[in-house]
């Protein structure tokens, strides 16, 4: 009887042996993991790209000529591994009229499809299932995770989206999605931004015109700014890149166009060291190096509070200035001040 009792308390204690050794051997690997530096949050590449395509027309007796301008929008951010992490997109279709005889017409404001809201009227008078708002928000959750190629993938025929995509409730042409996302995947940057934040797309349009005179062409230009950004939880801007597009559409005292709407147009930080701040108007920085300065110096604030980098004659601030943005930002601003 001794012996067995011997036996069980040696196996107790052997038993109790194994199990010490196992708790010290987790012990050590949570000892390791308590030493360790925290996994620091996946910081994300940000990217903003802009397609642009014009029309423009003659006027005709009582009908007016028009330019037509199609900024589409996309932007990005992307992990390490060049998948879409989030998206935004937003068109400004933006349209300017002159007169048979040679008279710009001024329009009293511009909106984005996005802004336009339900009042776009999909839903109303073509009978759509989702307003168009609803439709961009849909791809842009659909590309989530993908490639770029992957994106690309998605459109068939040319310009409409695949199967995934109607089934997904995008029943819209979405080539010119498409290629503003490829443009803003390939201009991403490091950036300060996470999988935590929520992209931002803010678009202000201006218009600048003048009457044909003579043999003086008639102008009718529109610049579009666009303002992107990332923000935290707490609505601040932790990361930020802007753009702007401007088309100038001509015509004569007939009110002919004179516009080349075959020439590709590009935007100001698309055409990079060639829109020749530097070159021609002895600027210290070009374009899109000022408005990188801008945005930098919207880190940390909220977009509400954008403004106050603007001085009483829309230049920036003097802390802008001194950053290197010496432009004029108040497109900037209120194209800040149209996120919501």
């Amino acid at each position: 009887m001794k012996k067995i009792l011997c036996l069980a308390l040696s196996i107790i204690l052997a038993l109790s042996v194994l199990a010490l050794v196992s708790c010290n051997t987790g012990s050590n690997d949570n000892t390791d993991d308590e030493n360790k530096t925290p996994d620091q949050v996946e910081t994300l590449k940000m990217g903003l790209g802009v397609h642009v395509s014009t029309t423009a027309t003659n006027a005709d007796g009582d009908k007016n000529g028009q330019g037509n301008a199609v900024i589409t929008v996309a932007t990005v951010t992307v992990d390490k591994d060049g998948k879409i992490v989030a998206c935004a997109i937003d068109v400004a279709d933006n349209t300017v009229k002159y007169t048979y005889d040679g008279k710009a017409i001024s329009e009293e404001s511009f909106k984005t499809k996005y802004e336009m809201g339900s009042s776009y009227g999909m839903v109303q008078y073509a009978g759509s299932a989702k307003e168009w708002f609803e439709q961009a928000d849909a791809f842009c959750t659909l590309v989530k995770g993908k490639t770029v190629d992957e994106v690309k993938a998605l459109v068939v025929n040319g310009d409409k989206g695949n199967d995934d995509v109607i089934a997904a409730g995008c029943t819209i042409t979405v080539n010119e999605f498409v290629l503003a996302i490829e443009k803003a995947c390939k201009n991403a940057a490091e950036s300060n931004a996470t999988s935590a934040n929520t992209l931002k797309l803010g678009i202000y349009t201006e218009q600048t015109a003048s009457d044909a005179d003579g043999d003086k062409k008639g102008t009718n230009e529109i610049e579009t700014t666009i303002f992107a950004c990332a923000v935290d939880a707490d609505g601040k801007i932790v990361a930020a890149v802007a753009d702007c597009v401007a088309v100038e559409f001509t015509f004569d005292a007939n009110g002919a166009s004179t516009y080349d709407a075959t020439k590709a147009v590009v935007s100001k930080r698309e055409a990079g060291d060639a829109y020749g701040m530097v070159q021609y108007a002895g600027s210290a920085k070009e374009w899109y190096a000022q408005a990188d300065a801008f945005a930098a110096k919207c880190i940390g604030k909220k977009v509400g509070d954008v403004s106050s980098l603007m001085d009483d004659k829309g230049y920036g601030s003097e802390d802008v200035k001194g950053a290197g943005c010496t432009i004029v930002v108040m497109g900037f601003v209120k194209a800040a001040s149209k996120i919501k």
